[in-house]
């Protein structure tokens, strides 16, 4: 894809909101297939990459339903070198992939920029890419589709491989072979089986990394050519150049590493990225360690050695126009056919960036191959004998009747033994057995498969596919809908949260985001319920958030020590605290108001104690009765009852010292408080 980040408002998706969820804010890139926008995820707040295809292919049900099963076959792959895929789906046609947001460049960029570039640092970039293809080949999922548009670079350095499964979602419904379909790829790229026959294997990615590296260490493609047909055909018939014929310098183990890698012949390839990216570590050492040769590792990596050469020197078996495998499988898959590529030739060939392209796999003969024979000059010929007349001729009735019989046998191996598949899509089971034996075949059921399109216990798809030629009496196997794919939120309530979170993983739904509140009943720790709630059923990669107790929620202790009990008791009570009151005499605060609290600071939880000590005011006591005692007797009496006493005498005072008057004189009044007695 061609970098576009500026934003077109001409672009009608610009500002839409996608499935009620994402939000497309500018496009990003734009390619043959589909175009990349940069979104915002309304419901998870956050930045992503929305893949939209482009208009009319989500017409297709088939299309739809194979992109959606690509699509989680990608999501399930969770690597740091791969982009991860959150979502996808469908709405009124628009058929769309959720992913990773990756700012930054391709590697395309790095090329322009860099190459050629040190064998160190091309080892480097490539590395990355290949521990994701490693990991994807690991769970039996192929790119088909390496190239540097396709591997984006972070601004912290990060290499990440994007597009796992599309160019499979995209290419399924063709057979890929060279006498009839649409081969789907990027020409550069392209791995020679799969412009021959269209199988693509592990060792389709092994290729397809092998001219990267190539690229990265010459800065140019291998092939190039006026169109992409030219370009395809050199990729069969002519091997890699080793890098070093254009950059001298290069180590001939780094050479054997790229031959090896884009060996013509897949069997001499190594088996998987993994095995490749085991060979790129021995070469990258031998070049940390600053070897500048090394005969052992170059014998090692070359394909070119014992059975080997045995292979590349045995006989191609081109036909005498020059045209190889490629031609006869064209010639022999002659006839009409539908061309189902909207744009066969569209951007692909020599430029810098290349796009995703269809060839017609039947159109790839040599270049400058006519059909009628060719012309050599107007030299006059030596006449001939007529014995030697005699055998031309004999020669020529048996060239005639070698071509009757090749045609016939290809007549009856090529058409005469076949018939097409007929069409079942969308009927059940029943219906399906019946056409498909009533067309001479046998029925048979692979494995059934989710679809958001198809209703359950109806076709999806067959194998061969309608239309397609299947041998007489041969097997036409049917894949049933199971409907649309749904899983039910798991019961999480009262678990932990890791617990939590493997739980609706395992459940084929993602796990979002915990979300931490107070709990009076679920301890600290523990899930409160998830949301949406345990038995919804959502698509798979559904996110699922969880509420995470905190336990209590606690409460300030206010100190309310000399204010009013009662409106202590009320605001406490209101904080769901229990109050235990006490009350006791108090002579320095007042009745009704808070002698003392506890505690009195701190945080306490609903349902915690709060103790409140209440004034009843100063105790009152008995005043004793001493007028007419003597003064030391009455002083004596008032302090026994807890009175402190003033002594004052009389303005008659003549020395008695007898108590005449008192104050307070009777009744009750608060101990510890002055009785004053005046004596004569």
């Amino acid at each position: 894809m061609e970098p576009r980040t500026q934003r077109d408002p001409s672009d009608p998706l610009i500002g839409r909101l996608l499935d009620r969820r994402y939000r497309i804010e500018s496009r990003i890139a734009s390619g043959g297939m589909a175009s990349v926008y940069e979104a915002h995820d309304e419901r998870l707040d956050r930045v992503i990459a929305l893949k939209i295809m482009h208009p009319g292919m989500g017409d297709d049900g088939d299309f739809a339903a194979r992109f959606v099963r690509e699509a989680r076959h990608a999501a399930r792959l969770s690597h740091p070198n791969v982009v991860g895929v959150f979502d996808q789906g469908e709405e009124h046609g628009t058929v769309y992939l959720a992913m990773e947001y990756v700012p930054g460049h391709t590697l395309r960029d790095v090329i322009r920029k860099e190459a050629p570039m040190d064998p160190r640092k091309a080892l480097a970039l490539l590395e990355p890419v290949l521990a994701a293809l490693r990991a994807a080949h690991q769970a039996h999922l192929i790119h088909r589709d390496i190239k540097p548009e396709n591997v984006l670079i972070a601004p912290d350095g990060r290499v990440k491989v994007a597009d796992f499964g599309l160019a499979k979602a995209i290419s399924a419904d063709t057979q890929h072979t060279a006498t009839g379909g649409v081969l789907i790829g990027t020409v550069s790229y392209l791995a020679p089986e799969l412009v021959i026959d269209g199988r693509a294997d592990a060792r389709a990615d092994v290729y397809a990394a092998g001219v990267v590296l190539y690229e990265l260490l010459t800065g140019r493609k291998p092939h190039e050519g006026e169109s992409p047909i030219q370009v395809a055909y050199k990729h069969v018939h002519e091997d890699i150049p080793a890098p070093s014929l254009t950059v001298p310098g290069i180590p001939a183990y780094v050479d054997a590493l790229v031959a090896r890698a884009t060996a013509r012949d897949r069997g001499l390839r190594p088996a998987d990225a993994g095995v490749l990216l085991h060979q790129a570590h021995r070469v990258r050492q031998a070049l940390d360690e600053g070897i500048l040769d090394d005969p052992d590792l170059v014998a090692d990596l070359s394909p070119t050695s014992g059975v080997v050469r045995e292979i590349e020197d045995a006989p191609t078996h081109e036909h005498a126009d020059g045209s190889g495998q490629v031609a006869a499988a064209a010639v022999a898959g002659a006839g009409p056919r539908e061309n189902t590529a909207k744009d066969p030739l569209e951007q692909a060939g020599t430029g810098a960036s290349e796009h995703t392209s269809m060839i017609e796999a039947g159109a790839l003969r040599p270049p400058g191959d006519n059909a009628g024979p060719r012309q050599s000059g107007h030299q006059p010929a030596p006449e001939k004998s007529p014995q030697r007349r005699r055998r031309g001729a004999l020669y020529l009735v048996i060239a005639a009747l070698l071509a009757l019989a090749l045609g016939l046998g290809a007549w009856w191996f090529g058409f005469a033994r076949y018939t097409s598949a007929p069409g079942v899509l969308s009927l059940t089971a029943a219906q399906a057995e019946k056409k498909i034996e009533g067309a001479g075949l046998d029925y048979a059921e692979g494995d059934p498969a989710y679809s958001e399109t198809v209703e359950k216990g109806m076709v999806l798809s067959s194998d061969p596919a309608a239309g397609d030629r299947v041998l007489d009496g041969g097997t036409v196997t049917v894949t049933l809908s199971l409907g649309p794919e749904r899983y039910a939120v798991p019961k999480v309530a009262g678990s932990t949260e890791d617990e939590a979170q493997k739980a609706i993983q395992d459940a084929n739904l993602d796990f979002g985001r915990s979300i931490e509140k107070f709990s009076e009943k679920v301890p600290a720790g523990e899930v409160i319920r998830s949301d949406p709630k345990a038995g919804t059923s959502l698509k798979p990669g559904t996110t699922v958030d969880i509420e995470l107790s905190k336990g209590p929620k606690p409460i300030k202790v206010v100190d309310w020590t000399g204010k009013s009990a009662d409106d202590a008791e009320k605001a406490l009570s209101d904080l769901d605290l229990k109050v235990e009151r006490t009350e006791s005499f108090s002579d320095s605060v007042d009745e009704g108001k808070v002698i003392s609290q506890d505690p009195s600071s701190g945080e306490l939880f609903k349902g915690d104690t709060v103790n409140l000590e209440v004034s009843k005011g100063p105790e009152l006591v008995d005043v004793p009765r001493v007028r007419g005692m003597g003064e030391k007797a009455a002083i004596k009496r008032l302090k026994a009852a807890g009175f402190e006493v003033e002594v004052k005498q009389h303005q008659n005072y003549v020395g008695l010292h007898f108590v005449l008057t008192q104050s307070p004189g009777s009744g009750k009044a608060a101990k510890g408080s002055t009785v004053t007695i005046t004596i004569v």
